[in-house]
């Protein structure tokens, strides 16, 4: 049974053109190294490496910087502790007017009262200033770093202004070092999200994301097997563009850098329209879809490939309405308002949030 299931993962139909075969690419000629899909392995244990190098990071660097801001650092007042109300707060927050009538009579405490104690608790679990801001600093700082690694390793090739080029001579086209490199480090990077999104800031799109990074992590993993590095890289270089901007105006709004946050939100709105509905889709996507058909024909991981790339389009579409609610709450009151991907739900109306997207992507 194994074997069997072995054989229909690693089939070559599905993985490449026809008269491709895995043999071609272990053998490839003296001096040229062909990507293997055991090459991603490496990454999982690293995927726990580049965490414990966040936790690191947050405490001796983003903690600082954020004592330095003098952020929020979390001293909030406790709740009256109450088995009864504790059991209800954990399948649900912020109950409904007649449950709270039905937990006043129980517990003999007027209704208000009760719905102070949910408030209160709730207000304990969200996350402090500082808890955002070293989140924030985190990500600004691995996506600029993988960004300017990306945009400098690929300046030079000829496929990075001719996309035809990810086609020519496919799949045997020599794997660069610095190609495996961006791989590896964004796929770690995205195995390490997609378990830290369990425990860190949760939001309203939890699930949303939690798809974004599935697809991230399977695109990465597919384009990666059968060697569609340079399209692939591509396709992460455009998204880790507008997270730069989008967490360095999380990072300004949390410092309460107001006017400072509002431009960074300004730029970030315009750099991702610019990267993920026009260049992502009219250029990288329509390279993989219609230049690849045409030099090399479509094949069953294509299919899969293509299918991938348009999930994320599709989100991505989403992401920029949520973006332009945004955008237009702060038309209108002056500043960037509370964000539609707002964190656990709070019932201070006074924390302003401008986590609008990810990568992200």
């Amino acid at each position: 049974m194994a074997s069997f299931v072995s054989a229909w993962i690693w089939k070559e139909r599905f993985w490449f053109p026809e008269n491709v075969t895995w043999a071609d690419l272990e053998h490839p000629p003296p001096g040229v190294e062909y990507p293997q899909a055991g090459h991603l392995l490496c990454a999982l244990p690293l995927a726990v490496g580049v965490f414990l190098l966040r936790l690191m990071f947050e405490r001796l660097v983003a903690k600082p910087c954020a004592n330095m801001l003098h952020l929020q650092t979390g001293v909030r007042r406790q709740v009256q502790l109450n088995a009864l109300l504790e059991k209800v707060y954990r399948s649900k927050m912020s109950p409904n007017h007649s449950h709270l009538e039905e937990l006043s009579k129980q517990l003999n405490w007027d209704v208000r009262r009760v719905q102070r104690w949910f408030r209160v608790r709730r207000d304990q679990d969200r996350p402090t200033t500082e808890t955002k801001f070293c989140e924030s600093m985190w990500r600004f700082t691995f996506y600029t770093g993988v960004f300017i690694y990306s945009v400098n390793y690929m300046w030079d090739s000829p496929w990075l202004w001719n996309t035809r080029q990810c086609w020519i001579n496919y799949p045997f086209q020599p794997m660069l070092h610095s190609q495996y490199i961006h791989y590896v480090a964004e796929f770690a990077f995205y195995w390490s999200l997609m378990f830290s999104q369990f425990i860190d800031i949760k939001r309203k799109d939890f699930l949303i994301m939690f798809i974004h990074h599935l697809a991230t992590l399977l695109l990465i993993t597919f384009s990666y097997g059968n060697n569609m590095l340079r399209a692939g890289a591509l396709v992460m270089c455009v998204h880790d563009a507008s997270d730069i901007f989008l967490e360095a105006a999380k990072l300004a709004n949390y410092a309460k850098y107001q006017k400072l946050c509002d431009s960074l939100f300004v730029l970030f709105t315009l750099v991702f329209f610019v990267t993920r509905l026009i260049i992502l889709p009219f250029w990288v996507i329509r390279s993989v879809l219609l230049e690849s058909w045409e030099i090399m024909g479509p094949y069953q991981a294509w299919w899969v490939l293509n299918g991938l790339l348009l999930v994320l389009q599709v989100l991505h579409v989403y992401w920029f309405y949520l973006i332009t609610c945004i955008a237009v709450k702060s038309i209108f009151k002056g500043k960037v308002a509370k964000d539609d991907r707002s964190d656990i739900e709070s019932s201070s109306e006074e924390e302003i949030n401008s986590n609008c997207s990810k990568k992200s992507i």
